[in-house]
């Protein structure tokens, strides 16, 4: 799938001790003999590794508890020596990645706190439900209106390990657009109750598919972590308006923001960056 390549805006990396530690990833596998992958449909998909390997990188990121925890897609923090939240201009530095095994979702620990916080389900919506997807595809902010056709799988570059993905048809975008949606990696994708039920994860530009990271994929990875205490409410979207009024007050109020990857753990400017599928 094509990959946009474009300069991501220089920011500041910003620490909050004097000698920052090294970032600290963890993983998450529920997977077992016991519980064995479940059952998905026919339907499956690659998705393309990045030509040339590693590069600086931007994605999205939101709040899922009002005191620092925030979701985001794994291979957005893949490889990553640096991870960094935009706040006010600059890269603020966190430094504990729990990564899934199971899904590509991975939730960073130690960000700045949230006014708010999103509300998360475990329940997989039935085809044909309306999604809409925010981030920052190009390093702009979009909403994405989608139907979603159902679970499938997802083969990540040459490997043979196949992730569970929902798999969505896109319908619109606010603002219109046809371009690439590299960058929304990590966003949020709503269903019409207002829960988030999954994480933006690759888009095939050509067949007009967003997928997500399934909602219970992330249910566990979150409950795992023990990090969360928020149980915001969730209230529906009227229509595609309500939801862009939404979107714009989220980002007014930094509850979805960007996310900036350094693959050299070298101290000073974020130069350049690749928005991520």
């Amino acid at each position: 799938m094509p990959l946009l390549v474009s300069a991501v805006l220089a920011l500041l990396w910003v620490s909050e001790t004097t000698r920052a530690p090294s970032l600290q990833v963890e993983e998450f596998n529920p997977r077992s003999p016991r519980r064995p992958l479940p059952q998905w449909s026919d339907e499956a998909f690659v998705i393309e590794d990045r030509p040339g390997g590693p590069s600086d990188s931007m994605g999205t990121t939101f709040a899922i508890d009002r005191q620092g925890t925030w979701l985001t897609a794994e291979h957005v923090t893949h490889d990553c020596a640096r991870v960094g939240i935009e706040e006010g201009g600059v890269a603020r530095e966190v430094f504990h990645v729990v990564a899934s095994r199971e899904a590509d979702a991975a939730l960073v620990r130690g960000g700045m706190p949230s006014s708010q916080s999103l509300p998360l389900s475990d329940a997989m919506p039935p085809p044909g439900s309306i999604g809409y997807h925010m981030g920052f595809p190009g390093g702009q902010p979009t909403l994405v209106i989608s139907e979603l056709i159902g679970a499938a799988r997802a083969r990540r570059g040459r490997t043979e390990e196949s992730q569970p993905v929902l798999a969505w048809a896109e319908r619109a975008r606010i603002p219109m657009g046809d371009g690439t949606l590299s960058g929304i990696s990590g966003g949020p994708v709503l269903a019409e109750d207002g829960h988030v039920v999954g994480v933006n994860s690759a888009a095939t530009d050509r067949r007009g598919r967003i997928l997500t990271a399934p909602p219970d994929a992330l249910a566990r990875l979150v409950n795992a972590s023990r990090a969360v205490n928020d149980r915001p409410v969730a209230y529906p979207f009227i229509d595609p308006g309500e939801a862009q009024a939404r979107f714009e007050s989220w980002l007014a109020q930094g509850v979805i923001r960007r996310i900036f990857c350094n693959v050299d753990d070298t101290r000073g400017r974020l130069t350049t960056g690749k928005p991520r599928e």
